[in-house]
Protein backbone atom coordinates (compact mmCIF):
# COMPACT_ATOMS: atom_id res chain seq x y z
CA UNK A 1 0.00 0.00 0.00
CA UNK A 2 1.38 3.71 -0.49
CA UNK A 3 -0.21 6.41 0.92
CA UNK A 4 0.90 10.38 -0.79
CA UNK A 5 -0.53 13.37 0.41
CA UNK A 6 -1.59 16.08 -1.63
CA UNK A 7 -2.00 19.88 -0.27
CA UNK A 8 -3.58 22.66 -2.27
CA UNK A 9 -6.02 22.12 -5.01
CA UNK A 10 -6.58 18.99 -6.13
CA UNK A 11 -6.06 18.55 -10.23
CA UNK A 12 -9.38 17.48 -11.78
CA UNK A 13 -8.02 13.69 -12.63
CA UNK A 14 -6.88 13.72 -9.09
CA UNK A 15 -10.57 14.86 -7.62
CA UNK A 16 -12.41 11.97 -10.01
CA UNK A 17 -10.24 9.28 -8.39
CA UNK A 18 -11.21 11.04 -5.05
CA UNK A 19 -14.26 10.99 -5.53
CA UNK A 20 -15.26 7.99 -7.50
CA UNK A 21 -13.75 6.26 -3.93
CA UNK A 22 -16.17 8.44 -2.14
CA UNK A 23 -19.02 7.44 -3.83
CA UNK A 24 -18.54 3.49 -3.04
CA UNK A 25 -17.54 3.54 0.44
CA UNK A 26 -20.82 2.83 2.44
CA UNK A 27 -19.53 5.37 5.20
CA UNK A 28 -19.01 8.28 3.11
CA UNK A 29 -20.68 11.60 4.09
CA UNK A 30 -21.57 14.55 1.76
CA UNK A 31 -18.50 16.64 3.19
CA UNK A 32 -15.87 13.72 2.37
CA UNK A 33 -16.58 14.50 -1.60
CA UNK A 34 -13.87 16.99 -3.64
CA UNK A 35 -16.39 19.98 -4.12
CA UNK A 36 -17.27 20.14 -0.38
CA UNK A 37 -13.77 19.65 1.11
CA UNK A 38 -12.65 22.18 -1.23
CA UNK A 39 -15.54 24.73 0.01
CA UNK A 40 -14.92 24.61 3.40
CA UNK A 41 -11.29 25.56 3.00
CA UNK A 42 -11.51 28.00 0.43
CA UNK A 43 -14.83 29.94 2.49
CA UNK A 44 -12.02 31.29 4.36
CA UNK A 45 -8.69 30.65 2.74
CA UNK A 46 -7.16 27.99 4.31
CA UNK A 47 -4.84 25.05 2.86
CA UNK A 48 -6.60 21.63 2.34
CA UNK A 49 -4.49 18.19 2.30
CA UNK A 50 -5.73 15.25 0.46
CA UNK A 51 -4.32 11.95 2.28
CA UNK A 52 -5.11 8.88 0.21
CA UNK A 53 -4.05 4.99 0.21
CA UNK A 54 -3.72 3.30 -3.33
CA UNK A 55 -2.86 -0.73 -3.87
CA UNK A 56 -1.87 -1.76 -8.08
CA UNK A 57 -4.35 -0.39 -10.51
CA UNK A 58 -6.25 3.29 -10.65
CA UNK A 59 -8.44 2.83 -7.81
CA UNK A 60 -7.96 4.17 -4.39
CA UNK A 61 -8.29 1.92 -0.87
CA UNK A 62 -8.30 5.35 1.42
CA UNK A 63 -9.28 9.01 1.37
CA UNK A 64 -8.45 11.28 4.27
CA UNK A 65 -9.28 14.64 3.84
CA UNK A 66 -7.80 17.24 5.86
CA UNK A 67 -8.25 21.94 6.27
CA UNK A 68 -5.39 23.84 8.15
CA UNK A 69 -7.19 26.24 10.24
CA UNK A 70 -5.24 29.07 11.39
CA UNK A 71 -6.31 31.73 13.94
CA UNK A 72 -4.45 34.33 16.00
CA UNK A 73 -7.24 33.46 18.70
CA UNK A 74 -7.51 29.30 18.39
CA UNK A 75 -4.24 28.20 16.91
CA UNK A 76 -3.02 26.24 14.41
CA UNK A 77 -4.73 23.00 13.92
CA UNK A 78 -5.92 20.11 11.17
CA UNK A 79 -8.98 18.90 11.47
CA UNK A 80 -10.91 16.62 9.47
CA UNK A 81 -13.66 18.42 8.84
CA UNK A 82 -14.40 22.02 10.40
CA UNK A 83 -17.62 23.41 10.23
CA UNK A 84 -19.15 20.04 10.02
CA UNK A 85 -20.07 17.14 12.36
CA UNK A 86 -18.67 14.40 10.19
CA UNK A 87 -15.24 13.55 8.41
CA UNK A 88 -12.50 11.12 9.44
CA UNK A 89 -10.54 8.48 6.99
CA UNK A 90 -12.60 6.01 4.74
CA UNK A 91 -10.80 2.81 3.63
CA UNK A 92 -11.27 -0.21 2.23
CA UNK A 93 -10.66 -2.03 5.96
CA UNK A 94 -9.62 -1.07 9.19
CA UNK A 95 -5.62 -1.38 8.84
CA UNK A 96 -5.50 1.41 6.02
CA UNK A 97 -8.05 3.70 8.32
CA UNK A 98 -5.21 3.32 10.80
CA UNK A 99 -2.54 4.46 8.15
CA UNK A 100 -4.28 7.11 7.06
CA UNK A 101 -4.51 8.54 10.40
CA UNK A 102 -1.05 8.20 11.34
CA UNK A 103 -0.04 9.61 7.93
CA UNK A 104 -2.41 12.56 9.26
CA UNK A 105 -0.08 12.04 12.30
CA UNK A 106 2.92 12.25 10.51
CA UNK A 107 1.38 15.74 8.34
CA UNK A 108 0.67 17.58 11.94
CA UNK A 109 4.36 17.11 13.01
CA UNK A 110 5.91 18.10 9.73
CA UNK A 111 4.01 21.35 9.74
CA UNK A 112 4.40 22.32 13.29
CA UNK A 113 0.36 22.32 14.20
CA UNK A 114 -1.04 22.20 17.70
CA UNK A 115 -3.36 20.07 17.24
CA UNK A 116 -5.06 17.44 14.97
CA UNK A 117 -8.53 16.80 15.31
CA UNK A 118 -10.47 14.27 13.24
CA UNK A 119 -14.48 13.95 13.50
CA UNK A 120 -15.70 10.56 12.95
CA UNK A 121 -18.36 8.01 13.63
CA UNK A 122 -16.07 4.75 14.06
CA UNK A 123 -14.94 3.73 17.82
CA UNK A 124 -11.29 3.35 17.57
CA UNK A 125 -8.99 2.74 19.95
CA UNK A 126 -5.92 3.95 21.08
CA UNK A 127 -6.34 8.00 20.75
CA UNK A 128 -7.32 10.72 22.86
CA UNK A 129 -11.34 11.79 22.27
CA UNK A 130 -14.29 13.82 23.31
CA UNK A 131 -17.59 11.75 23.29
CA UNK A 132 -19.79 14.33 24.96
CA UNK A 133 -21.76 15.15 20.94
CA UNK A 134 -24.25 12.72 19.51
CA UNK A 135 -26.15 13.87 15.76
CA UNK A 136 -29.70 12.30 16.15
CA UNK A 137 -31.32 10.55 13.49
CA UNK A 138 -34.88 9.59 12.39
CA UNK A 139 -35.72 7.27 9.91
CA UNK A 140 -38.55 8.08 7.86
CA UNK A 141 -42.19 6.68 6.28
CA UNK A 142 -42.97 7.10 2.86
CA UNK A 143 -46.13 8.95 3.62
CA UNK A 144 -46.13 12.20 5.70
CA UNK A 145 -49.66 10.96 6.89
CA UNK A 146 -47.98 8.35 8.80
CA UNK A 147 -44.80 10.47 10.16
CA UNK A 148 -47.68 12.42 11.49
CA UNK A 149 -49.55 9.74 13.19
CA UNK A 150 -46.31 8.11 14.47
CA UNK A 151 -45.48 11.63 16.31
CA UNK A 152 -48.29 11.28 18.31
CA UNK A 153 -50.94 13.69 19.46
CA UNK A 154 -49.13 16.40 22.22
CA UNK A 155 -46.45 17.33 19.49
CA UNK A 156 -49.00 17.47 16.45
CA UNK A 157 -50.58 19.75 18.56
CA UNK A 158 -47.49 21.88 19.35
CA UNK A 159 -46.79 21.92 15.10
CA UNK A 160 -50.44 23.02 14.56
CA UNK A 161 -50.21 26.07 17.21
CA UNK A 162 -48.17 28.09 14.86
CA UNK A 163 -51.13 27.78 12.35
CA UNK A 164 -53.04 30.54 14.68
CA UNK A 165 -50.78 32.89 13.00
CA UNK A 166 -50.82 32.04 9.64
CA UNK A 167 -47.92 31.26 8.76
CA UNK A 168 -46.51 31.46 4.98
CA UNK A 169 -43.96 28.70 4.79
CA UNK A 170 -41.01 29.45 1.78
CA UNK A 171 -38.79 26.85 0.47
CA UNK A 172 -35.73 27.41 -2.18
CA UNK A 173 -32.03 28.58 -2.79
CA UNK A 174 -29.29 30.88 -3.22
CA UNK A 175 -32.95 33.90 -2.76
CA UNK A 176 -33.52 32.90 0.59
CA UNK A 177 -29.72 33.45 1.97
CA UNK A 178 -30.51 36.95 3.14
CA UNK A 179 -33.76 36.08 5.01
CA UNK A 180 -32.00 32.72 6.45
CA UNK A 181 -29.05 35.03 7.34
CA UNK A 182 -30.63 36.86 9.69
CA UNK A 183 -32.27 34.42 11.68
CA UNK A 184 -28.97 32.69 11.81
CA UNK A 185 -27.13 35.65 12.77
CA UNK A 186 -29.42 36.71 15.44
CA UNK A 187 -30.01 33.40 16.86
CA UNK A 188 -26.40 32.56 16.80
CA UNK A 189 -25.88 36.56 19.05
CA UNK A 190 -28.69 35.02 21.47
CA UNK A 191 -26.24 31.99 22.47
CA UNK A 192 -23.74 33.58 22.48
CA UNK A 193 -21.21 32.42 19.75
CA UNK A 194 -20.47 34.23 16.72
CA UNK A 195 -21.34 33.06 13.25
CA UNK A 196 -19.82 32.65 10.14
CA UNK A 197 -19.88 35.89 7.91
CA UNK A 198 -22.88 35.69 4.97
CA UNK A 199 -20.36 35.09 2.76
CA UNK A 200 -20.10 31.17 4.17
CA UNK A 201 -23.32 30.58 2.94
CA UNK A 202 -23.59 32.62 -0.03
CA UNK A 203 -20.29 30.56 -1.41
CA UNK A 204 -21.74 27.18 -0.09
CA UNK A 205 -24.70 27.67 -2.68
CA UNK A 206 -22.37 29.16 -5.14
CA UNK A 207 -19.62 25.84 -5.08
CA UNK A 208 -22.36 23.11 -3.73
CA UNK A 209 -25.67 24.77 -3.67
CA UNK A 210 -26.81 21.50 -5.78
CA UNK A 211 -27.05 19.49 -2.23
CA UNK A 212 -28.70 22.27 -0.26
CA UNK A 213 -31.97 23.92 0.32
CA UNK A 214 -33.45 26.92 2.74
CA UNK A 215 -36.72 26.48 4.14
CA UNK A 216 -38.27 30.01 5.89
CA UNK A 217 -41.62 30.31 8.01
CA UNK A 218 -42.58 33.70 8.24
CA UNK A 219 -45.35 35.29 10.57
CA UNK A 220 -46.96 38.56 9.61
CA UNK A 221 -44.54 39.08 6.65
CA UNK A 222 -41.40 38.74 8.78
CA UNK A 223 -39.15 36.26 8.66
CA UNK A 224 -39.48 33.91 12.12
CA UNK A 225 -37.25 30.91 11.46
CA UNK A 226 -35.41 29.58 8.99
CA UNK A 227 -33.50 26.58 8.55
CA UNK A 228 -30.56 25.14 5.90
CA UNK A 229 -30.51 21.23 4.48
CA UNK A 230 -28.32 19.20 2.89
CA UNK A 231 -29.01 16.06 0.99
CA UNK A 232 -26.80 13.00 0.22
CA UNK A 233 -27.97 9.79 -0.38
CA UNK A 234 -30.57 8.44 1.31
CA UNK A 235 -30.49 11.73 3.89
CA UNK A 236 -31.03 15.24 4.78
CA UNK A 237 -29.66 16.87 7.32
CA UNK A 238 -30.14 19.94 9.17
CA UNK A 239 -26.66 21.49 10.11
CA UNK A 240 -27.75 25.08 10.71
CA UNK A 241 -31.44 26.24 11.75
CA UNK A 242 -32.52 28.80 14.47
CA UNK A 243 -35.69 31.08 15.32
CA UNK A 244 -36.02 34.29 16.30
CA UNK A 245 -36.95 34.38 20.29
CA UNK A 246 -39.84 37.69 19.78
CA UNK A 247 -41.64 34.81 18.23
CA UNK A 248 -41.05 31.64 20.01
CA UNK A 249 -44.54 31.78 21.54
CA UNK A 250 -45.99 30.94 18.06
CA UNK A 251 -43.91 27.43 18.11
CA UNK A 252 -42.84 28.61 15.06
CA UNK A 253 -39.54 26.56 15.72
CA UNK A 254 -41.76 23.13 15.75
CA UNK A 255 -43.38 24.51 12.65
CA UNK A 256 -40.00 24.72 11.34
CA UNK A 257 -38.98 21.36 11.69
CA UNK A 258 -42.08 19.95 10.80
CA UNK A 259 -41.82 21.65 7.28
CA UNK A 260 -38.13 20.40 7.16
CA UNK A 261 -39.12 16.77 7.39
CA UNK A 262 -42.25 17.07 5.30
CA UNK A 263 -39.53 18.34 2.48
CA UNK A 264 -37.78 14.86 3.25
CA UNK A 265 -40.47 12.55 3.50
CA UNK A 266 -41.96 14.39 0.18
CA UNK A 267 -38.61 14.43 -1.54
CA UNK A 268 -38.33 10.39 -1.16
CA UNK A 269 -35.66 10.45 1.65
CA UNK A 270 -35.49 8.41 4.16
CA UNK A 271 -33.22 9.35 6.80
CA UNK A 272 -33.43 12.96 8.98
CA UNK A 273 -30.15 13.90 10.36
CA UNK A 274 -31.01 16.61 13.40
CA UNK A 275 -27.06 17.42 13.72
CA UNK A 276 -24.83 17.95 16.64
CA UNK A 277 -25.49 18.52 20.20
CA UNK A 278 -24.23 18.06 23.63
CA UNK A 279 -25.53 15.12 24.81
CA UNK A 280 -28.21 15.54 27.38
CA UNK A 281 -28.79 19.09 26.24
CA UNK A 282 -32.08 21.21 25.92
CA UNK A 283 -31.28 21.10 21.82
CA UNK A 284 -30.56 17.15 22.57
CA UNK A 285 -34.02 16.79 24.51
CA UNK A 286 -35.71 18.86 21.83
CA UNK A 287 -34.52 16.24 18.94
CA UNK A 288 -35.09 13.07 20.49
CA UNK A 289 -39.01 14.24 21.36
CA UNK A 290 -39.38 13.59 17.41
CA UNK A 291 -38.51 10.12 17.93
CA UNK A 292 -35.06 10.73 16.82
CA UNK A 293 -32.07 8.03 17.80
CA UNK A 294 -28.79 9.33 19.11
CA UNK A 295 -25.38 8.02 16.62
CA UNK A 296 -22.23 8.80 19.01
CA UNK A 297 -20.02 11.73 17.20
CA UNK A 298 -16.07 10.07 18.23
CA UNK A 299 -13.65 13.36 18.07
CA UNK A 300 -9.91 12.11 17.95
CA UNK A 301 -6.78 13.95 18.53
CA UNK A 302 -4.14 11.87 18.10
CA UNK A 303 -1.29 14.25 18.67
CA UNK A 304 -2.48 14.10 23.14
CA UNK A 305 -2.10 11.96 25.92
CA UNK A 306 -5.00 8.91 25.73
CA UNK A 307 -7.41 9.72 27.57
CA UNK A 308 -10.91 11.58 27.67
CA UNK A 309 -10.27 14.65 25.62
CA UNK A 310 -11.57 17.98 27.94
CA UNK A 311 -13.98 19.78 25.60
CA UNK A 312 -12.21 23.37 25.23
CA UNK A 313 -15.40 25.86 25.51
CA UNK A 314 -16.58 24.51 28.30
CA UNK A 315 -13.93 26.80 30.40
CA UNK A 316 -14.35 30.06 32.86
CA UNK A 317 -13.39 32.40 30.43
CA UNK A 318 -15.57 31.07 27.11
CA UNK A 319 -18.21 30.77 29.50
CA UNK A 320 -17.83 34.69 30.66
CA UNK A 321 -17.25 35.15 26.71
CA UNK A 322 -20.13 34.32 25.56
CA UNK A 323 -22.27 35.96 28.74
CA UNK A 324 -21.14 38.80 26.90
CA UNK A 325 -21.65 38.49 23.05
CA UNK A 326 -25.22 37.46 23.68
CA UNK A 327 -25.25 40.93 25.04
CA UNK A 328 -23.96 42.76 21.85
CA UNK A 329 -26.21 44.46 19.30
CA UNK A 330 -26.65 41.87 16.44
CA UNK A 331 -25.05 43.60 13.80
CA UNK A 332 -22.42 44.66 15.71
CA UNK A 333 -21.44 41.17 16.71
CA UNK A 334 -21.73 39.77 13.32
CA UNK A 335 -19.06 42.24 11.73
CA UNK A 336 -16.98 41.38 14.59
CA UNK A 337 -17.50 37.36 14.28
CA UNK A 338 -16.66 37.42 10.72
CA UNK A 339 -13.30 38.72 11.14
CA UNK A 340 -12.47 35.42 13.23
CA UNK A 341 -15.42 32.80 13.40
CA UNK A 342 -13.78 30.72 10.05
CA UNK A 343 -11.01 29.52 12.97
CA UNK A 344 -13.50 28.56 15.81
CA UNK A 345 -13.05 25.18 16.78
CA UNK A 346 -16.44 23.88 16.56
Amino acid sequence: MELSTIRGSLAPEAAHRWDDFVAGHPRATLYHTSRWVSFAADVFGFEPAWLTAESTGPLLTGVLPLIRQTSRLFGDRWVSLPYFNYGGPLGADAPTERRLMDAAVSLARRTETKMLEIRDVEARLDYALRTDKATLVLDLPEAIDELSERLGAKLRSQIRRANREQPEVAEGGVELVGEFYGVFAETMRDLGTPAYPRRFFELMFDRVGVDCRIVIVRLGGQTAAAALLTHHRATVEIPWAGSLRRFRTAAVNMRLYWECLRHTVESRYSRFDFGRSTVGSGTYRFKQQWGAHPVPLYWYYPLEPAGLMTPAHQGRLTTAARAVWCRLPVPFATRLAASFSGGLPW
